[in-house]
């Protein structure tokens, strides 16, 4: 069973998404901003397979807190969920008025139950970043 470590600032999406995520047989683990995302993650023993995390959050973004929960759980893949328009061909996100290259796969909320398992087990599937891997080329449709 894949434990998925979810993150958003606001308590009816988190509980919504747990909800989904529980009724497809997934351990969930959730956290309604970076700074309990990152206590969960530390006093969790096993592995987190997955960070699903909203990119737009007070305090910390969800890009910030998946750079920080990475170099202590390389193995964790992630998956960003925003209600915001990601530019598909450059994989970039205007957060603030800053421009902030995402890393990572990206769901556009609101998404259905099933579009949300899909996309989870499609970045499950994945082979786990190597701090060695080379930026993929932006222009390619991977």
């Amino acid at each position: 069973m894949e434990t998925i470590l979810v993150v958003d600032d606001e308590a009816e999406v988190l509980a919504t998404v747990r909800e989904m995520l529980e009724l497809h047989g997934f351990q969930v683990l959730n956290a309604l901003n970076a700074q309990e995302a990152m206590r969960t993650a530390s006093t969790h023993s096993g592995p987190i397979h997955l960070l699903l995390t909203d990119i737009v959050m007070p305090g910390m973004s969800g890009h910030a807190l998946a750079q920080q929960l990475s170099s202590q759980r390389p193995e964790m893949r992630i998956l960003y969920m925003t209600a915001f328009i990601v530019s598909s061909g450059q994989q970039q996100f205007l957060e603030a008025g800053s421009n902030a290259k995402l890393d990572a796969p990206t769901i556009l909320k609101p998404f259905t139950s099933d579009r949300l398992t899909e996309k989870v087990r499609e970045v499950l599937a994945t082979k786990p970043r190597s701090p060695f891997d080379r930026p993929s080329d932006p222009w390619r449709n991977v």
